[in-house]
């Protein structure tokens, strides 16, 4: 980072620990645990991309490529003035950022509005944080796109990365969705379902409460080093009923409104984690989406606050186009979560869970077990719209 200029020594009077959370790719992205510096850090509410607004306009199209800018946010010079903010701690004395660091809750904010300025004017180029698609129905008018964005790219002095970067394919992965020949899938592509109304369950499970829990007689069929032939017993056909019984019958999701505050509910257990996101609407809380998690072995032997933080964190990525750039409440009954916000963590794995939420504008509240199952939602819902999810479910199951 000293090499790459993204950092360099710094005397400012202030100063932030130093952490290293794990990427999904196994390597190490350095952090500072800067959450004091955003508690009083005046919120930017640069809007985020409507990933379903940008999906609604694929179907026509026939080509696709998508460009992912090589660590995208240290591409983004800090302001002089607020550098020394972004000090931290290291073994060989004080540094600063000269590069926009993870985890200052504008961070995200501030990188979006960069990208919607690169790209405004490009007709059929999208961009969700580093990612840029680019969508035409012909092939000469995706070379024109392809060749603009990278003009764009060059003159604002920023760089891709070649590995990650998909020029001139039919179907692209793009925000965890395989697009393409008219269609938008979930990426499914470690998924091996067994059957196909397992599958279409696995696709319409954001309207069950709880699915995980209730899947998991259909789940442990798939999981490694399972036999191939499948073994339906009682167990499976009882999981199945449940879970058709449950598609069949209240509650139906309400529609979100994006300018609405959203109510993020979280719970976990010795086998799973949950979570219900809500919005208000006439004085009553709806549920807009339900995700559920079955906890691998490991995640079983978490201590019960670690399996409660667990459960926000997965719950605010899971929810994270609706989540991030705004600010939401998360709802547990577990008074210790509050400790997530403060300073000091001394549980190593829930610092980096804090860390991990640190983009995020968010205010806990601690709400009473017995208001945390979610019952009053089962049976708040309009005539019409549970008629037409029943339509739906018909032909589906």
């Amino acid at each position: 980072m000293l090499r790459m200029g993204v950092i360099s020594h710094s005397k400012s009077p202030y100063a932030c620990p130093l952490v290293a959370l794990k990427k999904p790719d196994g390597s190490l992205r350095a952090c500072c645990d800067t959450r004091k510096i955003n508690m009083i850090t005046e919120f930017d509410a640069e809007p985020v991309p409507d990933q379903e607004e940008i999906f609604a306009k694929l179907s026509k199209d026939c080509y696709f490529s998508k460009i992912d800018l090589s660590k995208g946010y240290w591409q983004i010079p800090m302001a002089k003035e607020s550098k020394p903010l972004t000090a931290f701690v290291t073994h060989d004395g004080l540094y600063e950022f000269n590069m926009m660091p993870f985890g200052l809750v504008n961070s995200g904010a501030t990188f979006n509005r960069v990208m919607r300025k690169l790209l405004k004017g490009i007709e059929n180029v999208h961009s969700y944080v580093d990612d840029i698609l680019i969508h035409t129905q012909t092939w000469e008018e995706h070379l024109q796109r392809v060749k603009e964005v990278f003009t764009r790219i060059k003159k604002a002095n920023l760089t891709a990365r070649p590995t990650k970067c998909f020029i001139g394919y039919n179907e692209v992965e793009f925000l965890g969705h395989i697009i393409g020949e008219g269609r938008v899938n979930p990426n499914l592509t470690k998924l091996k379902p067994f059957s196909k109304q397992r599958d279409q369950l696995q696709r319409l499970k954001k309207f069950v409460p709880n699915f995980a829990a209730v899947a998991v007689p259909l789940t442990n069929c798939t999981k490694k080093g399972e036999p191939n032939v499948i073994r339906w017993g009682e167990s499976q056909e009882q999981a199945f009923q449940t879970l058709k019984s449950k598609l069949a019958s209240s509650p139906i999701l309400q529609l979100p409104d994006l300018h609405r505050e959203f109510t993020l509910r979280t719970d976990a257990s010795d086998t799973g984690v949950g979570a219900i996101l809500l919005q208000e609407f006439a004085g009553e809380k709806f549920p807009v989406a339900y995700a559920s998690k079955k906890l691998n072995k490991s995640q079983m032997r978490y201590s019960v606050m670690e399996r409660e933080c667990l459960a926000v964190v997965w719950a605010v990525l899971k929810f994270e186009p609706y989540l991030y750039g705004k600010e939401f409440v998360i709802e547990t009954d577990h008074q210790p979560l509050t400790c997530i916000r403060k300073s000091k963590v001394a549980n190593g794995r829930i610092m980096r869970w804090a860390l991990a939420l640190q983009p995020y504008r968010y205010r806990i509240q601690v709400i009473k077990g017995a208001d945390n199952v979610g019952a009053d939602y089962l049976s708040r819902s309009t005539e019409i719209m549970q008629a037409n999810f029943l339509s739906f479910i018909s032909k589906e199951l």
